[in-house]
Parts: C-alpha cells; structure tokens; sequence
C-alpha cells in the first residue's frame, strides 16, 4: 500500500527482458514494493546506485511504455507505523488519462484530464485520484473530464512541470469508490436473479 506521495524521481536506465534498472538514492531490500510512476512493482535486485524492477506483462499491456522509461515518479511501500500523508493507494493502473488542458493561474496551475467515460464514476469532486503515483484532489468532473487545480510545490518537485497537453498519465481512482460501486453492482444483480424459490431456501436454512 502506498500514500501518493512521491518520495523521489529516479531515472529507468535499462529496460530488457521485463526488467527495469533504475538509477536512485532509495536504498530498497529485494522483494520490497516500489510505485513506479504509480505501478507497484516487486524490487528483485538491489544495486550500488539503485535497484531492479520486474515489469510482467500485465502492466505492461495496460501502462503506456513511455511511463516505464526516463524520470520516473517513485514512493516505497508504507511500513507499519508510517504517518499517513495522502490517501490509499494501491498500485494498480485503472486507466490511461490525456492532458487536455493546462492553465496556469498566480498561485496554482489547473490540469484538465481526459478519460474514458467508464471511470468517471470512481472520479468523485474533491475525492481523491492518484496521476502517475501522486495524490491529488478532483476539482470538477465532467462527462469524459476531470480537473485538478495543483500547487507551485507539487508542480515543482514532480515531473508535472514536464506535462504538456497530449502527455498520457497513469490513473488509479479512488480505492472506496470502485469497492462500494462493485458492492452495489453485485448487490442490485443478485436481487434481480433471485426469486422466491432462493429466497425460501435461504430462508430455511437458517
């Protein structure tokens, strides 16, 4: 599990045979979890200026590859008893995101964020979302949009000063909202296919 927070940028220098060498001051032990640009993956070998990643090929059907290559946005899994700074975060890509638009006022810059449809339920106005492993606040959500309105420090130390309208980002939504939906869906399904006859023996077993 992680926070959003990024701890550190690190640089993938190396991509061959699934497995990622990024160079980093992070001084990770084999088999710890690292979020890589918000990917969680499984650290299999620890190096002098940095360590190893595997890159199965899961992710890297769903992650845009240009994500697993340059500066990348790293954050180690939380340890028992860490303080708990952004919001939950899994690791887990739910869909790939579009800058459309970039507007920079005197104390913040708005990003606009295309998506497909199908995400905005889990895109809730001032929940959280989790852009390339940060923890940002939803500002606005619209039918196939978000917007996040983000401060000069987060541009700053983040490679959100590198976005361009058109850069693609990795997006995770909010863990609460995808369980309470599937809870509902599932809910709402099993009372249309569930008759009397299901419901008495139900019933009766008790």
């Amino acid at each position: 599990m992680f926070t959003g927070l990024i701890r550190e940028i690190g640089t993938v220098v190396d991509d061959r045979n699934h497995i990622l060498t990024i160079r980093s001051s992070l001084k990770p032990e084999v088999g710890d979890s690292i979020a890589v640009n918000g990917v969680c993956l499984t650290v299999t070998e620890v190096l002098h200026d940095g360590f190893r990643v595997e890159a199965a090929d899961e992710t890297r059907r769903i992650v845009p590859p240009e994500k697993l290559r340059g500066r990348v946005h790293l954050e180690p899994a939380m340890r028992m008893g860490d303080r708990f700074e952004g919001h939950i975060v899994q690791g887990h890509v739910d869909s790939i995101g579009t800058i459309r638009r970039i507007q920079r006022g005197e104390n913040a810059v708005e990003y606009t964020v295309a998506v497909d449809p199908s995400q905005i339920p889990y895109l809730v106005p001032k929940g959280s979302v989790t852009i390339d492993g940060v923890s940002l606040t939803i500002n606005e959500v619209g039918e196939d949009w978000f917007r996040l309105t983000i401060i000069p420090h987060t541009v700053e130390h983040t490679l959100f000063k590198e976005y361009r309208p058109g850069t693609r980002i990795n997006i995770e939504t909010d863990l609460f909202a995808r369980y309470v939906d599937h809870i509902l869906k599932n809910r709402t399904a099993a009372k249309q296919s569930m008759g009397w006859e299901e419901i008495d023996a139900v019933s009766m077993s008790f």
